[in-house]
Parts: structure tokens; C-alpha cells; sequence
């Protein structure tokens, strides 16, 4: 089974520098490229459209937001996921994050698990 390829938008470097081994790890995915702010998120998904799987996206970033950045994602091929891994997963939060094109919103303090589980049922096919 190949790869999940996971294309990961968090500008903390300690968060960054732990999540890609543990989803490397735990989720059978390929963390195939990051980026730290919207412009930079938004240049190389135009440039890599076809290149990956799930997009796991913060809310807060370097430059520009989640949100902005969920907006780009929305001409994604149907196979393609967004996330959203906040710790400002908020009812109100989750919400605009659905209204903007995430497929679903995981807090990163306390369903780190449920993330996983999800990021393994898109690697694995027919679960998803």
C-alpha cells in the first residue's frame, strides 16, 4: 500500500519537527512537503497539484491563516483531503473551518489520536 502523502502547513518548528516522524511513523504517510505561512502553502500546492493526499493545515501561521489557506483548497481533486490540527479547535472554530472546505478538525492537545486513526483510514484503502 503506498504512502498517505501529507503536505503539512505549521509554522512552529518544535511542532512541525515532532509531527513528520510521528505520522511517518504511526500513520503509514509521507510528509512530502511543509510550509509555514498561506503564500508559500498556496505557491506550492498551484505548483504540486496532484502531489499529495492530505493537506494538514494550523489555523495560525507564520503569514496569512488556516482559513485563507482552506479557501485555496477548495479546487482539490475529490480524492484529496484538508484538515485542520489547531489548539484553537473551538465549536465556533470547527465550524468556520467546515464552512471554508475542511474535511474535518482535530485539536492538537487532545485528538491527536482521533488524527492518526483518521490519517490511517485514508492510507488504508476502501476505509475511508
Amino acid at each position: 500500500m503506498p504512502a498517505l502523502r501529507i503536505f503539512l502547513v505549521e509554522d512552529n518548528a518544535t511542532i512541525r519537527d515532532s509531527l513528520i516522524p510521528t505520522l511517518e511513523e504511526l500513520a503509514a504517510a509521507n510528509v512530502v512537503a511543509d510550509a509555514g505561512g498561506e503564500d508559500d502553502a498556496a505557491r506550492w500546492l498551484a505548483a504540486h497539484a496532484g502531489g499529495w493526499d492530505l493537506a494538514v493545515v494550523d489555523l495560525f501561521l507564520a503569514q496569512g491563516s488556516g482559513l485563507g489557506l482552506l479557501r485555496h483548497l477548495r479546487a482539490r481533486s475529490p480524492s484529496q483531503r484538508a484538515v485542520v490540527l489547531s489548539n484553537y479547535a473551538t465549536a465556533d472554530m470547527r465550524r468556520r473551518c467546515r464552512e471554508a472546505g475542511a474535511d474535518a478538525v482535530f485539536d492538537k492537545s487532545n485528538e491527536l489520536e482521533a488524527f492518526i486513526d483518521y490519517c490511517n483510514r485514508l492510507a488504508a484503502p476502501g476505509l475511508a
